[in-house]
């Protein structure tokens, strides 16, 4: 598999490999000026998004926090820059042919969305496991939608061979100048929307928006930290900034899909190790947890790769020290799945818990403790009600509850209240209680 993605990796550094037609500017040319004619190439095209003070990051951090919400252009995510730039330097011959693109979804609508707008024919290429309601919109803004694979690094095999066949310019996630400058003018953007910006977190996957960024920022005011996060499951660009040199991981599973790419290519590497302050990395719990803070305190919802360096403040695997902007890069989550990763990240954060009670299997026993639960300031998600646990004493039952509570505090607090009220504490621990009923009941078993 490693050496697979090294493989691939040159042959999509090259303008041609195998019939695969691979097109790019000169190559390794980003810098302030290719990113100040980015932006004019694609003005028309996005949007401007706004720059967001978070009071509860600043709170958590001690320093001022704000958003790039980037999961506010259009698409969805910040892969329409790249995208959009990539296609305004197509000549009418290229164009012709028709474009073709790997991804596990934003880039996927953002090259759908930038091809649909000239009237180039574009298909793209998507791992099997792609959530849903990317390839739906991929669809949407006119593309052709091929599942393949289990991976990323599969889709994108695919997807050259489909350029090969059938010639068409293949569009490059992130190892492209055209792209990496699209992507670099979100940094122009932050140093004019927040003048005193001291350091800029940014989501990375294969570094082409953070390397972007980075050479705006650097250009422009050096004294700014430039700070990548990624997703531990898949960390290749922290491992190649601290090996100098490109390491490739193999494929995992993570809820920061939109950044599960194997590892940097040479170009955004030499870009990033020139300009980037440091690399960090953050778990799917972490992930899930920023996910959650997001919606209930900022309102947004933003997808776990959107969500990386919001995760990686919260948990405190980054600590800042001057004004921060942290870069929101999707909001492009799977339904379906926002609903799993928000109970994910109650239960991590402590909200959800559950409790045992041992009741007496009598008439009125589970509106008693319901009732104690509420008056300690608990909601109820769920009850079971169990009567044929192995062991159980005849006449005793088992009320199994899901609660919701402010957090592991407050359910300890919880506990606490509910031994006042009569229930008392077994011996499975400070989560497992019984009333006294039940206890004479085992008794006298």
């Amino acid at each position: 598999m490693l050496a697979a993605t090294q493989d691939l990796a040159s042959a999509v550094a090259c303008r041609r490999c195998d019939n695969a037609v691979v097109t790019d500017s000169t190559s390794g040319s980003v810098d302030l000026s290719t990113i100040e004619r980015a932006r004019l190439a694609i003005g028309g095209h996005i949007r401007n998004t706004p720059t967001w003070p978070s009071l509860t990051l600043s709170e958590h951090t001690g320093v001022s926090v704000l958003l790039k919400c980037e999961h506010l252009q259009r698409t969805g995510s910040f892969k329409i820059r790249g995208a959009t730039n990539f296609v305004q330097g197509l000549d009418a011959s290229r164009r012709a042919h028709g474009l073709v693109a790997a991804s596990a979804g934003n880039h996927a609508q953002g090259v759908a969305l930038a091809g649909t707008l000239q009237g180039i024919d574009v298909t793209v290429v998507m791992p099997v496991t792609a959530p849903l309601a990317k390839a739906n919109a991929a669809r949407g803004y006119g593309a052709k939608v091929v599942l393949y694979g289990e991976s990323l690094e599969e889709a994108r095999t695919e997807a050259l061979a489909i350029s090969a066949r059938e010639s068409r310019v293949f569009v490059p996630p992130f190892d492209s100048d055209a792209v990496i400058a699209g992507q670099g003018t979100i940094g122009l953007e932050i140093l004019e929307q927040v003048p005193d910006v001291q350091e800029i977190l940014v989501p990375t996957g294969g570094g082409g928006l953070l390397a972007g960024i980075a050479v705006a920022v650097k250009a422009l005011r050096p004294s700014v930290r430039v700070i990548g996060v990624q997703s531990s499951a898949m960390d290749g660009v922290c491992q190649s900034f601290a090996a100098h040199r490109v390491v490739s991981t193999p494929h995992e599973r993570t809820i920061a899909d939109g950044a599960a790419v194997a590892g940097p290519s040479e170009r955004t590497l030499a870009l990033i190790e020139r300009n980037v302050d440091a690399m960090v990395s953050v778990g799917d719990d972490a992930v899930a947890h920023a996910i959650v803070l997001l919606m209930e305190r900022s309102k947004m919802v933003v997808e776990g790769a959107g969500a990386l360096a919001v995760a990686a403040l919260e948990s405190g695997a980054y600590r800042p020290v001057g004004v921060t902007v942290a870069v929101l890069s999707g909001g492009n989550i799977d339904v379906n799945l926002l609903g799993s990763i928000v109970r994910h990240g109650l239960v991590e954060a402590g909200r959800y818990q559950q409790l045992a009670v041992e009741v007496s299997d009598h008439p009125g026993e589970l509106g008693r403790v319901a009732q104690a639960v509420a008056e300690a300031g608990a909601n109820i998600i769920s009850v079971n009600h169990n009567r044929d646990a192995a062991g159980m004493p005849v006449g005793v039952a088992i009320l199994e509850f899901l609660l919701e509570v402010h957090g592991k505090a407050h359910f300890e607090e919880v506990i606490a209240s509910l031994v006042t009220q009569g229930l008392r504490r077994t011996d499975a621990g400070g989560a497992r209680l019984s009333t006294a009923g039940a206890l004479r009941e085992r008794h006298n078993d």
